[in-house]
């Protein structure tokens, strides 16, 4: 299986394709981060994210997606970019007919770590770790992105056989 993570935002999208065949631990098959500039128009930036993004699932066919619930921040503005950036994330994905997930960031946090409190760089060294991977991944947009697949991987089987039990 094939699971596609994203860290949603309007500024940067990270993205991250893990392979999951147990027993055999995740492994990162592909990452990236999909850039915006800020002078751009709003409906111009959230079209770059839609292409993007749209290019890296026909380039990797993932089956499933999983994406980081927009959470609630002091700051209004930054808030509502982010929702409008994962509203085209999840149109991408459905056009693509990638079955979606999400979580919020505490729950990926204590999937993934142990922690829902956990800082960016410890959720960096466990993703790093779980990965097994050389260096730590960076920015935290990619890593974040990676947790959300490892979240996933961790959490739909549980869902799947709760859902087949009704």
């Amino acid at each position: 299986m094939k699971i596609l993570g994203i860290d949603p935002g309007l500024d940067r999208t990270g993205w991250a394709v893990l392979e999951s065949a147990p027993p055999v631990p995740p492994r990162l098959l592909a990452s990236g981060l999909i850039h915006t500039a800020g002078g751009l128009a709003l409906e111009k930036r959230l079209a770059e994210i839609f292409d993007a993004l749209t290019a890296v699932i026909r380039e990797n066919d993932p089956g499933e997606a999983a994406i980081e619930e927009v959470f609630f921040s002091k700051r209004a503005d930054t808030q509502a970019n982010t929702t409008h950036a994962r509203g085209v994330i999840l149109l991408a994905c459905e056009k693509l007919s990638l079955k979606i997930a999400s979580y919020n960031p505490r729950t990926i946090k204590k999937t993934v770590s142990g922690s829902g409190n956990a800082e960016k760089l410890q959720m960096q060294r466990v993703v790093q770790m779980s990965l097994n991977l050389k260096e730590i991944p960076r920015p935290d947009d990619i890593a974040d992105a990676m947790a959300a697949a490892l979240c996933h991987i961790r959490v739909a089987p549980f869902k799947a056989a709760i859902e087949a039990a009704r």
